[in-house]
């Protein structure tokens, strides 16, 4: 009753994944903001492209390089198969789905570990459904979760032997009548 379960608190679950969105955040910061990383490859297979032209395109291509820009590369396979450029993207394209699944989950992990309901924290549904009613999840937060802690901390009154802390029983703000 003084502890948790082996004495680690409930919330300890979702340190780890706290750490890998920590991580996951710190790594895109620096990947965009190096402005080094590879965006795409433009490709040409012309023979009636000579080496000014190549040059002058390396150059405009490599222009937009900077803070949170790609970096870009042009070639030239001097070929007479196809004349149509292609654009080819090298980037980590799924990269950016990567981050946002580990913070979905992250997201997920810490909300379980606190058992707060997602409507309760202000998290936009995923879905067109929605979470359902919110008073409905608080009548079921307050019973599942803040009695406990009420419980909890309404016993450190008996060990130090005179009323430190009072609770106050469930009740949903009223809404106000307007005339």
């Amino acid at each position: 009753m003084r502890q948790e379960i082996y004495g680690i608190p409930e919330w300890f679950a979702a340190v780890s994944s706290t750490l890998l969105s920590e991580s996951a955040t710190l790594f895109r910061r620096k990947y965009y903001k190096n402005g080094a990383h590879a965006g795409f490859l433009l490709y040409v297979n012309s023979p009636a492209i000579g080496e000014e032209e190549e040059e002058e395109i390396s150059e405009q291509l490599n222009s937009f390089k900077g803070l949170g820009n790609f970096q870009n590369m042009f070639i030239n396979g001097r070929g007479t198969e196809k004349y149509r450029p292609e654009l080819i993207p090298i980037g980590q394209i799924d990269a950016k789905d990567e981050f946002l699944n580990i913070k979905n989950a992250t997201r997920d992990d810490i909300m379980a570990a606190h058992r707060v309901p997602p409507q309760l924290m202000g998290v936009m549904p995923s879905n067109m459904g929605g979470f359902g009613d919110v008073k409905k999840a608080a009548a079921v937060f307050f019973a599942n979760e803040i009695t406990t802690l009420h419980t909890k901390l309404l016993s450190i009154n008996d060990i130090v032997g005179q009323t430190v802390f009072t609770t106050q029983p469930y009740e949903l703000l009223k809404e106000e009548k307007t005339s």
